[in-house]
């Protein structure tokens, strides 16, 4: 137990690191202008894929951006929708990456959309299962586990949705120097923001996986006694 909680110590003090990084890179790249603002880019990127069906919204937030499959709407935060930046231009072309793996039916996002009324049930009721499941696991291992079935489809979830990142950032950067959006230096900028954010994913996958371990080391050692 003592080494997982070095190893859990550790993933705790990388995502802060990773979000502290993130923070830093979007506020430096916000500082480098473009020619487009963030929905400009969005439009121009769902229209060069020939995607005519989904809507580009503004929302409050920060960092606050994504795509819903269900609305077929790219939702950029405020600062993003209205800025002329490289890190707008790559936010916004991160979100369309998602739109465009689901007009060509990506495979990992089918899986990450297929998962997510799962996933809702379970984040919904394994907080008081795997509680009250470890208070009664010496009498009554089996409620820990349903609560460890539970939260391992969350952790499912985490790790499906690091491909599906990582792929709609690889198609937002080639987009937008293909498109002429970006140059050489301003292309590097923008994948390296993506590359900051998609760091905040890995760690949060692994951070679940930990838990995930946690709570099956708990119901092993109810199980034993």
């Amino acid at each position: 137990m003592a080494l997982y909680w070095i190893i859990f110590i550790g993933i705790a003090l990388a995502s802060w690191i990773v979000s502290a990084s993130l923070e830093s890179k979007f506020k430096k790249y916000s500082k480098e202008p473009l020619s487009l603002t963030g929905r400009e880019v969005a439009e121009k990127m769902l229209r060069d894929h020939g995607i005519h069906d989904v809507q580009i919204t503004c929302i409050k937030g920060q960092l606050t951006d994504h795509y819903n499959p269900a609305t077929k709407t790219v939702n950029l935060s405020e600062d993003v929708y209205h800025s002329a930046s490289v890190a707008a231009a790559a936010v916004a072309a991160h979100e369309c990456g998602h739109a465009v793996q689901h007009e060509v039916a990506y495979a990992p996002l089918k899986m990450r959309s297929a998962l997510v009324p799962v996933v809702s049930f379970a984040s919904k009721w394994m907080t008081w299962v795997l509680l009250i499941g470890m208070l009664v696991v010496e009498r009554f291992p089996e409620l820990l586990m349903i609560g460890v079935a539970l939260f391992a489809t969350t952790t499912l979830f985490a790790f499906v949705t690091l491909p599906v990142e990582v792929d709609a950032s690889r198609r937002a950067v080639n987009w937008l120097q293909e498109a002429g959006i970006t140059d050489r230096h301003t292309t590097e900028m923008a994948s390296d923001a993506l590359h900051a954010a998609a760091y905040t994913y890995v760690v949060a996958a692994l951070s679940s996986l930990a838990t995930l371990v946690y709570y099956i080391l708990i119901l092993m050692g109810g199980r034993r006694d």
